[in-house]
This record gives structure tokens, sequence and C-alpha cells, in this order.
């Protein structure tokens, strides 16, 4: 989505995670309040240490709305489904292969580690979910059910207060 990450916006996602982003690449997607909500992240940490997790969510409402869902027995039910349904499986297993294809363009990582219980179960929603924002509908079936299940987390305007406009870009330009 965004290029080089700003100083803005690696203010935005350090208070969003309480703590400072690590291996960043770009901002993914953006919340409906023109905060950053996914980032992009390196296949490796900065000391080398493989990191599968290519898309990030970083919204704390977000996050807690998904955790509320996967506490809910959610997960199981979608691995339950995986298994008794071949239409999703495959659509499963194609997202699986996005996730890799992208995460692999930047560096491949050793055994090829995928995400989220990717493509055999269901095992974090947070990923599934940040990936279905970061490349947009019909990818990941999975994210896109639970991102379906989310209440609006953004309704009540933005989740961190950063002292920027977060109305605005770097150039003033109100976002959409």
């Amino acid at each position: 989505m965004s290029g080089e990450v700003s100083a803005r916006e690696r203010d935005v996602v350090a208070a969003q995670l309480g703590r400072t982003p690590r291996a960043m690449r770009s901002v993914a997607h953006r919340c409906p309040c023109g905060l950053p909500d996914v980032v992009e992240t390196a296949p490796r940490l900065a000391d080398g240490t493989p990191f599968p997790t290519l898309y990030y969510l970083t919204c704390p409402r977000a996050a807690a709305a998904i955790g509320r869902l996967e506490a809910s027995g959610l997960m199981r039910e979608m691995t339950q489904r995986l298994d008794d349904d071949s239409a999703l499986r495959e659509r499963y297993e194609a997202a699986h292969h996005d996730y890799l294809r992208r995460r692999d363009a930047l560096e491949p990582l050793p055994g090829n580690p995928s995400a989220g219980g990717m493509p055999r179960r269901v095992k974090c929603l947070h990923v599934l979910v940040a990936h279905s924002l970061a490349v947009g509908p019909d990818v990941n079936p999975l994210g896109d059910e639970a991102l379906a299940l989310l209440p609006q987390w953004w309704a009540k305007g933005p989740c961190v207060d950063v002292g920027v406009d977060v109305g605005a870009d770097e150039e003033g330009v109100p976002c959409e």
C-alpha cells in the first residue's frame, strides 16, 4: 500500500502496539479512520530471526474484537469446516500459497513456514484478517469470514492519540 514508512506511521504503530514495531516494511492497510491497521513486516527480524508473519494487525480495537471471536470457538469451527468442505479447503490452501508467494518475493524462509495455521488449520484469526485486509477480498476465505463478523472497530474514531491529525495525510489532504 505505501512504500517507505514515515516517522508519523512508525509513531502511530508504536502507540497501537505499545512498543516499537519490529521489522516493519510498509503500511499494508489503513483503517477507515485513516490510521494504519495492518503493516507488512520483513521475513526476518533485525537480528536475523525468521519472522513468518508477513501481515501484522496493529489496531488494538480490531485485535480485541478478533480475540473475542477466537475465544468464542470460531477457530475450532473453521478448522472442522476445513476437514469437511473440500472447496473451502482448496480456497484456504490457495490463500496459503498467496501468503507464501508474497512473503517469498521479499525473502524465502527455511522450511517455508506459513502463518495463522494455514493451510491445514486455523490457529490465529489475527493473521487471517490481516491477510484479508492487506490483499483485499476473495483471497483468504476464512480471513474474509472473520472480518465480516467484526464490529466497526473504527466507529469511535482513531484507536490511539498520537498528537497528529489522523484525518489528513502528511500533505494535509483529508483522507477518504
